[in-house]
């Protein structure tokens, strides 16, 4: 199986020397009310990070990195843990479930091959993708692939193939965010490449419990791999960013990471953890590892004896 070539998503954060004070946090703006988005203009929320707070849950505390984080249970609709849930922030190719949910709301044709363009190209990150300029794919290829290996191209071909392009794509996304009641979130772009794609862990909960009623969706963000083949006759093999996919301890039915520099590492997922559905959203974590040492945190908490005797 081959590995897919490096993202943004895929690419290290620089870690403070020894000696050298990490990277001073800042103040979130905070949208005091939420804003209709305009056909013409698409408002944009500029997110910084913030301090952390003490943050609070049913079962006793324990260590959680993340710079903000939200567990909840979808079925009671309790929360279980928070910390910053209210900090609006980048949230990087977690954009791509909206993306999704956009494509599949507008009932287009799966099967109709695309062509990505040099309009797909990254000029702002500048990440590289197997996806050359010319490579034609089916729609739902595309949509594997953003969903799946966070393809960078393959995201921006499906807003640019939306009816009206890439600026109807915008609006149709912020109408959706609207309309799931995220009113402290803003999109620009379908890839999540731009920082100005920013939310909160709570508008990001309300996102992933509405990308877990699509099918299609949970079925591409938990596959482990998949490969395509090209017009041109190449295999191209990609693998799911998450690899907590490839875990028999978990049962995920919905996920999507992400990883911009504003961002930081970040991590989202609807998984089946002590026999409940559970919703946990991990924002800006910065070590290479922490958001996956986070989640495995998370349910080994859950399923303690101690989380499950707390009434609620």
């Amino acid at each position: 199986m081959g590995l897919i070539a490096p993202t943004a998503e895929a690419a290290k954060p620089q870690r403070a020397a020894k000696g050298v004070s990490a990277k001073p946090l800042r103040t979130a703006k905070v949208v005091k009310k939420p804003l209709r988005p305009s056909k013409a203009v698409v408002h944009r929320v500029k997110a910084t990070r913030v301090a952390a707070v003490e943050p609070t849950d049913i079962g006793g505390h324990f260590d959680v990195k993340s710079s903000a984080a939200l567990v909840l249970d979808p079925g009671e609709g309790r929360t279980l843990y928070a910390k910053n849930i209210d900090a609006v922030q980048p949230i990087a190719s977690i954009t791509k479930l909206m993306t999704a949910m956009v494509v599949l709301d507008a009932n287009l044709n799966l099967r109709e091959p695309i062509a990505i363009t040099e309009d797909d190209v990254d000029l702002l990150k500048h990440t590289r993708s197997r996806l050359k300029v010319g490579t034609t794919l089916e729609r739902d290829e595309l949509l594997r692939l953003a969903l799946m290996a966070s393809e960078n191209r393959a995201a921006a071909a499906l807003g640019r193939a939306y009816p009206g392009g890439i600026a109807a794509f915008v609006v149709a996304m912020n109408q959706k965010a609207f309309d799931l009641g995220m009113t402290r979130s803003r999109f620009v772009d379908s890839s999540g490449l731009s920082s100005d794609n920013v939310s909160t862990a709570q508008d990001l909960a309300k996102m992933v419990t509405a990308a877990y009623r699509y099918p299609l969706i949970q079925e591409y963000t938990t596959a482990a791999a998949h490969a395509v083949r090209t017009n041109d006759g190449r295999v191209l093999s990609f693998r799911n960013t998450n690899g907590l996919v490839r875990d028999d301890a978990w049962h995920i039915d919905v996920s999507k990471t992400g990883y911009i520099s504003e961002a930081g590492k970040c991590l989202v997922m609807q998984a089946r953890i002590a026999a409940k559905p559970v919703v946990i959203v991990l924002l800006d974590s910065w070590g290479k590892y922490t958001r996956i040492g986070d989640a495995n945190r998370i349910k080994k908490w859950i399923e303690s004896p101690l989380a499950r005797a707390v009434p609620g």
